[in-house]
């Protein structure tokens, strides 16, 4: 049997399918990953959260790259990739989107906002870093770029960010809860387009295997966990899901 039969077979077999997302799932919209050569952090150094908080000018440079598009996170659509997993979640068998993700291409492409967990966090709109409450970008973007000024909360006036989850800023508790009990109650967990080196995230794979779930791996490359993984193959995701993915 081909790899590509057995990860049909465990998809169709499964009952409750976790999927991991990582940047590769992206990079077939068109959307540069973190960390490779020519992707993000190769083009322009990160802004850490201390910075961000305690700097000015840090503040300004961070809300000129989010509204010049510079970063190329969002103002994509999704590939058949995204639409294989929304298809699964509208079959009652994917039970959750856990995405390193920050694109909302999940969202968009038709899997509900409650199945998607988003590590580290979602670049599409922005967050009070003092009350939490949510800002649309279309909101804060002119008083930006009209007038210079760096976004505060209408509500508490604290300062605003972008909701992605920056360096050296915690990872958001209820989101890995919540990672953490689906990886614990899926019976196949599905890693698509993601190295596995960055953790915490990267730990979610060994333990839904130690917890008695079916391991299976596509990447375009070959990953730290292959070795372990009941199942991993190399390829371009949307194709291969929209193969197998009724």
């Amino acid at each position: 049997m081909s790899d590509r039969a057995q990860l049909a077979r465990l998809i169709s077999d499964a009952r409750r399918i976790v999927a991991f997302t990582g940047a590769g799932i992206s990079t077939e919209s068109g959307i540069p990953d973190f960390r490779s050569p020519g992707g993000v952090w190769s083009r322009m150094k990160p802004i850490t959260f201390q910075e961000f908080t305690a700097d000015p000018d840090k503040r300004h440079e961070a809300w000129s790259r989010a509204f010049s598009g510079k970063a190329g996170w969002t103002g994509r659509a999704p590939n058949a990739g995204h639409f294989a997993l929304a298809r699964l979640a509208a079959q009652g068998r994917l039970s959750s989107v856990i995405t390193q993700n920050v694109d909302n291409l999940h969202q968009d492409s038709g899997v509900p906002a409650e199945r998607v967990i988003e590590l580290h966090g979602n670049a599409s709109y922005a967050t009070c870093l003092d009350c939490g409450s949510r800002h649309e970008l279309e909101d804060l973007r002119a008083p930006f770029l009209e007038r210079d000024e760096i976004p505060t909360c209408r509500w508490c006036g604290g300062l605003v960010k972008t909701a992605v989850i920056s360096f050296g800023q915690s990872m958001p508790a209820g989101p890995m809860r919540a990672a953490e009990d689906e990886t614990l109650a899926c019976d196949l967990f599905l890693v698509l387009g993601s190295s596995l080196t960055v953790f915490p995230a990267a730990g979610f794979p060994l333990l839904a295997k130690r917890s008695g779930a079916t391991l299976a791996i596509l990447n375009r490359e070959p990953t730290e966990l292959d070795r372990v993984a009941d199942l991993a193959l190399q390829g371009e995701i949307g194709p291969i899901l929209s193969e197998i993915v009724p």
